[in-house]
């Protein structure tokens, strides 16, 4: 097997470059529908993904797949989804589709509802716990954040029980990290140090004896 094949993401959505073509498409969403006044595009885009693709899996294949020709599934869009949507929606499927990009479209809402949530002055954190957060924890958690950061945050709770206790937070590309399971790794650290520190000075004092 080629170094590129070995290289290559098993799935579009791990790809760097169609997460950036993803952005792309969703802000010029965003921008037309707000230009258009089509004001329910983004609840459509919801109700398309989760209702239509989601719910009928073997439809979402037919869609999206690339034995079949680009014109026979923009006419399947007229035929079957532009009856039930906005004229608007229907010629962004569309556009997606003769541009060979419908594969992105989850990815696609994923920017649009991080790019809304923004603009609300909100942001998404993801939160890394040992155990569940307790409502009063999620609390203190949620106000200490908005207080020192300047937005209203979204936690995204998972529960990791190697962390063994404390919390692991994620603001964007930078990490927060209070876990007990790095706080022993970083004592177990230093008392290496320590130790290897008073054997080398051990040593010296040996070797001027």
């Amino acid at each position: 097997m080629s170094e590129e094949l070995k290289t290559r993401p098993d799935h579009v959505l791990e790809d760097p470059g169609a997460q950036a073509v993803a952005g792309l498409y969703a802000r010029s969403f965003l921008d037309a529908a707000k230009g258009a006044g089509a004001t329910d595009a983004v609840e459509e885009l919801d109700s398309f993904i989760d209702d239509v693709l989601v719910g009928h899996p073997e439809f979402r294949q037919v869609l999206t797949a690339d034995s079949i020709g680009r014109d026979d599934r923009v006419a399947l869009v007229d035929r079957a989804i532009a009856p039930h949507c906005s004229e608007f929606f229907a010629n962004f499927l569309k556009v997606l589709i003769r541009h060979g990009r419908i594969e992105l479209l989850e990815q696609i809402r994923s920017v649009v509802t991080t790019v809304r949530e923004t603009e609300a002055g909100k942001q998404r954190v993801q939160v890394r716990s040992a155990k569940p957060l307790s409502d009063a924890s999620r609390q203190q958690i949620t106000e200490q954040l908005k207080s020192k950061l300047g937005f209203d945050p979204i936690l995204i709770e998972s529960v990791e029980e190697s962390l063994i206790g404390g919390l692991v937070i994620q603001v964007g590309d930078t990490v927060y990290d209070s876990s007990l399971r790095t706080r022993v790794k970083t004592l177990a650290g230093r008392l290496t140090e320590r130790t290897l520190n008073e054997i080398q000075s051990g040593r010296d004092r040996f070797s001027t004896d």
